[in-house]
Formats: structure tokens, C-alpha cells, sequence
């Protein structure tokens, strides 16, 4: 379960991904209900805009039950209340990286493992979008990152603890971002959630 990450700069934003940057700050790392850019295409072309880490953040909980809702688990995202209108709605979004950390329990005792692309490019990951409108009618956003089983990932089945399912994000290469963004179909969408042979994982420096 990944509730941490390090979002890309605002010249990465320009530079790699070709979109102009959101307005407002981000934080250089992002926990849960903190803000960070996401890519959508309305059919214009990709463009960011910010929104929370988690896709029911605390501020629309109630009832005294948190919910964690960074991650999102491919198998039932089209099930689950809290996902499926967004997921048949085909509500896609990519979230651009950095790196993002997982507990790695190897020594005995919980590491925090920084991991991105071998060669430590930007990158970005699957996920789902959702509008909340306020009292006042102002529009803000969330997301949650979708996450496919690890078992047999050389670099993320060591992650989290024994015994412990192994889960990872679902990196896309670069060629098939548009894709995703533009997927309508929640079948065909399902097609992109993989471990893509094209995406080298790696530990990178703390």
C-alpha cells in the first residue's frame, strides 16, 4: 500500500510530460490528503490540475470511521461502493512521480524503500479521479491509485511485510499514456493494469 510519494517538480511537469503546470504549491513529498497533480484528458489533449491523495479525504468522511482510500485494489475497483461509479464512468487519471516509498521488512524491522525507474526519470501510475462540489459550489478533486498483486515482481514482491499480500502500482511506459487517459471503457481499461515488461523498477537513494 503506497500512502507516500514524491510528486515531480514543476519544470519535470513542462519538460517530460508536456503539460502546463497546475497553479498552487505541492509539497515535496505527498502523505494522504495533501495535494498533488494529476493528468486528465477531456479529449483536448493532457492537462494537470490538483487534487488530494486519497479519494475520499477526511474532510467528506463522517461517522467517526476514517477510510483509507490512497490505494485502490484493481480486482474490485469496479465493485467496491466507493470506486465503481468513477471506475464505469471511466474517470482515468495518471499521477506523475518521482519516487514512492514501501516498506521493506528484509533486515528484520520496517526499511523505508525509496523506488522509481532504474534510471531515475520521472514517471507516472495508473489511477482513478473524482470531483467533490462544496457548499459554497466550488469544485476540488481526489484520487486513489490503483494497484495490481506483486507476487511474482522481482523488485516489489520484497516490499511490505512476510506474509503480507504483495501489492504494486501500476507504472505505464510513456507510450501508452495517452491511452489510458483517453480509455472510455472500463473493459479495455483493464487491459493497462499490469506489470509492463517496458518498466524497470529500482531502489533509488534515500
Amino acid at each position: 500500500m503506497c500512502v507516500n510519494f514524491a510528486p515531480p517538480t514543476r519544470s519535470q511537469l513542462t519538460g517530460h510530460f508536456h503539460v502546463d503546470p497546475p497553479q498552487g504549491e505541492w509539497p515535496a513529498d505527498v502523505w494522504p490528503d495533501q495535494p498533488a497533480p494529476v493528468l486528465i484528458d477531456t479529449g483536448e489533449g493532457p492537462y494537470a490540475f490538483l487534487a488530494s491523495f486519497g479519494f475520499v479525504p477526511k474532510l467528506h468522511q463522517s461517522g467517526g470511521r476514517h477510510l483509507s482510500t490512497q490505494n485502490a485494489r484493481s480486482e474490485t475497483v469496479g465493485r467496491l461502493p466507493t470506486y465503481r461509479q468513477a471506475w464505469a464512468q471511466s474517470q482515468l487519471c495518471l499521477v506523475p512521480m518521482q519516487a514512492f516509498v514501501e516498506p521493506c521488512y528484509e533486515t528484520g524491522r520496517n526499511v523505508w524503500t525509496r523506488i522509481g525507474l532504474q534510471k531515475g526519470e520521472p514517471f507516472a501510475v495508473a489511477a482513478l479521479w473524482r470531483g467533490w462540489r462544496g457548499e459554497n459550489g466550488d469544485v476540488s478533486h481526489s484520487f486513489t491509485l490503483l494497484t495490481i498483486n506483486a507476487d511474482d515482481h522481482p523488485l516489489m514482491r520484497r516490499m511490505h511485510k512476510p506474509g503480507d499480500e504483495k501489492r504494486s502500482l501500476v507504472v505505464l511506459p510513456p507510450a501508452y499514456y495517452g491511452d489510458w487517459l483517453r480509455c472510455r471503457d472500463p473493459a479495455t481499461a483493464r487491459g493497462f493494469l499490469r506489470h509492463d515488461p517496458a518498466v524497470q523498477l529500482a531502489i533509488l537513494p534515500s
